[in-house]
């Protein structure tokens, strides 16, 4: 089906769907690197005005074309006809408009977001601006449990990262004990391996196990290495609370990160099956990130940010506990700086939480690209407004083993003491326990916690 507007004295033709959204998507560089970019400014509005009018049900009758792929059917196989009923009238920018309107309420957002497909989110997200994104976002409250209860309406759960460059165990407990100490983990604590061995895996499991154990934290613990690596350590009965996976908009993309929906189907089962979670809790944790897809030459002819979207139909279909973009981790090549990373993240957040899935976002950026920490700034107190479910927090805002800038533990208790967004409450509770945030009282030394841990040796 092709699309057309008149703008300036010019007729611009779009010749298929795929084609119109990518050159509607705001300016990033990933785009221009995939050829898919609006080739001037004026040829991008006319893109946004032609998908302004373009019904939401063509977005159910032209299949963008990504031949045999399987999370297309699946993408299919999740829409419902029922829940859609109430917009199916609508074009893409009289649903922008339903979405902003007073009386569409948090509640009537969350009986639409089976109705809703990941293309149609990402070509709404094009026509709006930084507020709409956080005023519609701000409305929708996705909460999931485990030990802790996260995603509540005006709290900020966090993400403790204590990640080390050869994965050794004091090194991991004690960045985990530092960001205790900030309040930081009520979503999880989670280490990302810098190694893939079972035997690592299992260690770094046993060590975050421990601190949680010990010190009683009502959190959740989690170590992100592949989920085959996850699923033999079950079998060999490792304390694993939640399975990680990286995932992407497409079949191939995934085949980049070697895993399939049937992996993460036995993945899912076998943590189940290990019984260390409350009945009807959420078991896993998803990363996704805009330019996945095409660095893995998967993107098929499709602007990022919809490919993007496209990731959180797989990770609906697990009921997840955590789902967070790493908006600038990738690299300049595909956002290149502080402007485009912020409005990547607010756009991801917003896809996300519009389908349903509990969204957080690593506020992060590499060091060649063009941005810094006052960008990051920014994008946390915009996130923190859009009521965000959590970010991720690591020592310094400097992780020293992925060797990127993220959040500091420190910025979350910022968001906390500027605008009163507390952590989880069984967290806050906790908290209040132990006295960390008191006057003078904090969790004992990290000396004397190491001593009391026990922790398996490196």
């Amino acid at each position: 089906m092709a699309y057309q507007c008149d703008l300036g004295g010019t007729r611009f033709r779009f010749p298929s769907l795929k084609t119109l959204l990518a050159r509607a998507t705001p300016e990033r560089s990933g785009d221009h690197l995939a050829g898919v970019a609006a080739e001037t400014p004026l040829e991008r509005v006319a893109a946004q005005m032609a998908l302004a009018n373009v019904p939401l049900t063509d977005f159910l009758d032209d299949v963008l074309e990504v031949d045999g792929d399987g999370i297309t059917a699946l993408i299919f196989d999740q829409q419902d006809a029922q829940a859609f009923a109430p917009i199916r009238s609508l074009t893409v920018g009289g649903f922008r408009d339903w979405l902003l309107a007073p009386e569409t309420t948090g509640a009537v957002l969350r009986d639409l977001a089976p109705g809703l497909t990941p293309e149609m989110v990402a070509a709404t997200s094009k026509l709006m601006r930084v507020q709409d994104l956080i005023a519609v976002s701000r409305k929708i409250e996705i909460v999931t449990r485990f030990r802790s209860t996260i995603g509540l309406a005006g709290r900020l759960s966090t993400r403790n990262q204590p990640n080390h460059p050869t994965d050794d165990s004091q090194g991991i407990a004690l960045s985990a004990l530092d960001g205790l100490m900030m309040g930081a983990g009520d979503a999880v604590i989670g280490v990302n391996p810098a190694t893939d061995s079972v035997a690592d895996f299992i260690r770094i499991c046993d060590v975050l196990d421990v601190i949680r154990s010990e010190l009683d934290v009502p959190t959740q613990t989690c170590c992100l290495g592949h989920v085959t690596t996850a699923l033999d350590a079950m079998q060999a009965d490792a304390p694993v609370d939640l399975v990680f996976q990286s995932i992407a908009g497409s079949d191939k993309a995934n085949d980049g990160f070697g895993v399939t929906l049937a992996m993460l189907d036995d993945a899912h089962e076998a943590v189940r099956a290990l019984g260390r979670a409350p009945d009807g809790a959420n078991l896993m944790y998803f990363e996704t990130g805009q330019g996945a897809a095409l660095s893995a030459e998967a993107h098929f002819d499709m602007d990022q940010q919809t490919m993007e979207a496209r990731a959180y139909a797989v990770a609906r279909r697990y009921r997840p506990l955590l789902v967070n973009t790493v908006v600038g981790f990738i690299g300049p090549e595909y956002l290149a700086d502080g402007k485009q990373i912020l409005r990547a993240g607010l756009e991801d957040h917003f896809c996300g939480k519009l389908l349903g899935l509990p969204m957080g976002v690593d506020i992060c950026y590499t060091n060649h690209s063009w941005a810094d920490q006052d960008d990051m700034d920014h994008l946390l107190v915009s996130l923190a407004a859009a009521g965000v479910s959590f970010v991720i927090t690591v020592p310094g805002a400097d992780d020293i083993m992925l060797n990127y800038q993220s959040l500091a533990f420190h910025d979350a208790q910022f968001i906390r003491d500027t605008l009163g967004h507390p952590p989880a409450p069984e967290f806050a509770d906790w908290m209040a326990r132990i006295g960390i945030g008191e006057q003078g009282v904090t969790l004992p030394t990290l000396e004397t916690a190491l001593g009391r841990l026990r922790l398996p040796a490196a």
